[in-house]
């Protein structure tokens, strides 16, 4: 019955949709940017949207959330939306008001740009300020990464659309596995055990359970019940600390990222990529992460230079083959590239079209 009522479930999304947006459901007929940050969609009826695209923090105080929803009121008609990148979009029906929004906008120190031919803002997740299972932060370095990428985000002058994520640790809450370039944190030390603790803190038999990989075992340490890690079967998933805090996995010393290339999501030119690995560590170096921007900066720079016209970096890396790439982007090829996990036979290339080094 369509007039059922229930508090089963999220209500209906055509009750927050925009008037236009549920005249023309269905009927959009093409759209185009007339300027960096502004997509104009077009109906069958002739009737416009503009949407126009700020980035934002990612982790936003209600303070932020009101601003949004006042400037929203403002311009338009108290609509905007979220997009799955972290940026904030206001959906505008009047052309006249485009422009005092954007202007609006930049005043309160939220930027306008990430459409097109452009880098939008970068997903990420919580990092030290809020996981507890965390190899490095987010918040913090991709800040500094974009502090050094900002200008493609207000420009459309790249080859093509360029996405970067981040997770701060494999359990990869972020989009780091069909992302253009990807920063993943990384634990590289077995969980340190309590063993005086497991006892007082921790239930043995969920904590044994709560391994995906079966990397825990029952175990008696110093007249101690206890557990013991096979280092071999450990994924470093922090699944263990999450049930039993006297198995920390954090380690400042050790802890670091990895970054990752070549992902996509879009089907445009070719099919969507899974994400490889690039440089299998870099150092945590708070507060700005040299070493992580200096190497993101060169990825992208060099994607810029080589790049065709509406290529995305996997589609331009297999062209000109990942030996070159890895040359280009002056990176290190080591043992850490080479997948050995036990199905990684699954994903080889099998065809005689693998593309070698281009002279």
């Amino acid at each position: 019955m369509a007039d059922r009522l229930t508090d089963i479930g999220p209500p209906s999304h055509d009750k927050f949709l925009p008037p236009i947006i549920k005249e023309n459901y269905g009927k959009w007929k093409r759209h185009e940017i007339p300027r960096p940050g502004v997509l104009m969609h077009t109906s069958e009826s002739g009737q416009k949207l503009w949407s126009v695209r700020a980035a934002t923090p990612r982790i936003a105080s209600t303070k932020t959330i009101r601003l949004f929803a006042e400037i929203a009121d403002e311009f338009s008609g108290g609509y905007l939306r979220y997009t799955s990148r972290n940026n904030v979009e206001f959906l505008v029906t009047d052309e006249s008001k485009v422009a005092p929004l954007i202007e609006r906008c930049k005043k309160e120190g939220y930027p306008v740009g990430g459409i097109g031919n452009s880098i939008t803002n970068i997903v990420h997740t919580q990092g030290w300020v809020h996981c507890h299972s965390a190899a490095t932060d987010a918040s913090g370095v991709v800040k500094a990464i974009m502090d050094d990428l900002f200008p493609h985000f207000e420009a459309t002058e790249l080859p093509g659309k360029m996405r970067i994520a981040f997770a701060c640790c494999l359990n990869m809450c972020g989009a780091v596995h069909c992302s253009d370039i990807a920063l993943l944190g990384v634990h590289r030390r077995l969980p340190a055990i309590q063993h005086d603790q497991m006892n007082k803190m921790c239930e043995i038999p969920t904590t044994v359970a709560s391994c995906p990989t079966g990397a825990i075992r029952p175990s008696t340490v110093d007249g101690n019940k206890s557990v013991e890690v096979i280092g071999d079967q450990c994924m470093f998933c922090a699944n263990c600390y999450t049930v039993c805090p006297a198995m920390t996995l954090n380690d400042a010393e050790n802890d670091g990222l990895s970054i990752w290339v070549g992902g996509k999501v879009s089907n445009a030119r070719s099919e969507p990529m899974f994400s490889k690995l690039a440089v299998p560590y870099i150092p945590n170096e708070p507060p700005r992460w040299p070493s992580a921007v200096k190497t993101v900066k060169k990825i992208v720079d060099v994607w810029i230079a080589n790049a065709r016209k509406y290529e995305r970096l996997g589609e331009m890396i297999n062209r000109i083959g990942w030996p070159k790439f890895f040359e280009l982007a002056e990176i290190e090829f080591t043992k850490y590239h080479i997948d050995d996990f036990t199905h990684a036979g699954l994903t080889f290339k099998t065809s005689a079209q693998v593309r070698q080094r281009a002279e």
